[in-house]
């Protein structure tokens, strides 16, 4: 199912990146967002230092108030300072290091520009600063690589922590039973329309990878150096990877290794 961005609901425009890999899927989704009749925009996630990305969110995006980023990784934030810069605003990230101006971006806040509101929704887990941004008007939540919009993402070990993205997972499911979201704007993939299965899918395969993990340990010959050398959690991971991966593409085995530690570290903590 090929992507390329577009309109959604009456305040979201998506600027698709070309910055396609297997990571980042069709590339990353810039979000640009706006009130209905409003002057200015929130922008999320920049993304990738490509000019002629910048120059695609700059055209649709006229006046931004602020750069808002749902976390730190170069696909995402690589391009925010340039970016606001560029376009006079200020960037609001959760990590201090990602911010231009004083304005940080926690749990629980609110960003309302000329009418529109966005609500700060803490969802650690794929990294230690990842946030969502919920706009309760379109009853959408802009989820990051927290879900994505195809396939399921990395837990970023060791930045990123299993527990605390169950957690997440908990807390966005949550607001799908309440009615709070029904769609998913993420930052990778096509917009899910129905959030609450997709969330209902992500804590499923949550569980069976790690029921899978669980059972490779238990195949490991427990006097081998992988299984043993647990100061080694790389070791003991690269041979999780190749019992539990084994029917994927090793291209992606980096990033299942990620993944993996993620839940060794879960598992034997």
């Amino acid at each position: 199912m090929s992507w390329a961005g577009g309109s959604f609901g009456q305040r979201g425009r998506c600027v698709l990146a070309p910055n396609p890999n297997p990571m980042t899927l069709d590339g990353t989704n810039t979000w640009v967002l706006r009130e209905p009749g409003g002057r200015r925009c929130v922008v999320v996630d920049p993304g990738p230092a490509i000019p002629a990305h910048l120059d695609a969110i700059a055209e649709v995006a006229g006046e931004v108030a602020v750069v808002l980023l749902t976390h730190h990784h170069d696909d995402h934030a690589e391009a925010a300072r340039e970016f606001a810069e560029r376009m006079g605003c200020g960037v609001r990230a959760l990590d201090p290091a990602y911010r231009l101006g004083e304005e940080g971006l926690v749990d629980g806040d609110v960003v309302a520009v000329d009418g529109l509101e966005i609500r700060v929704v803490g969802t650690p887990g794929h990294t230690a600063d990842s946030l969502s941004f919920l706009l309760p008007a379109e009853s959408a939540v802009l989820t990051g690589d927290t879900v994505l919009g195809r396939g399921t993402t990395v837990v970023v070990h060791p930045d990123g922590q299993l527990g605390a993205y169950l957690d997440s997972l908990d807390r966005l499911h949550a607001l799908a039973a309440a009615h709070e979201i029904t769609t998913v704007w993420p930052g990778h993939g096509p917009v899910i329309a129905d959030a609450l299965p997709a969330l209902d899918h992500y804590r499923a395969h949550r569980r069976e990878r790690l029921e899978q993990v669980r059972e490779a340990l238990r195949t490991l010959d427990p006097g081998s150096p992988a299984y043993a050398d647990l100061q080694r959690r790389d070791a003991l991971a690269r041979a999780v990877v190749e019992l539990v991966y084994a029917d994927v593409d090793p291209v992606l085995w980096g990033a299942a290794e990620l993944s993996v530690r993620a839940q060794l570290a879960y598992l034997l903590r």
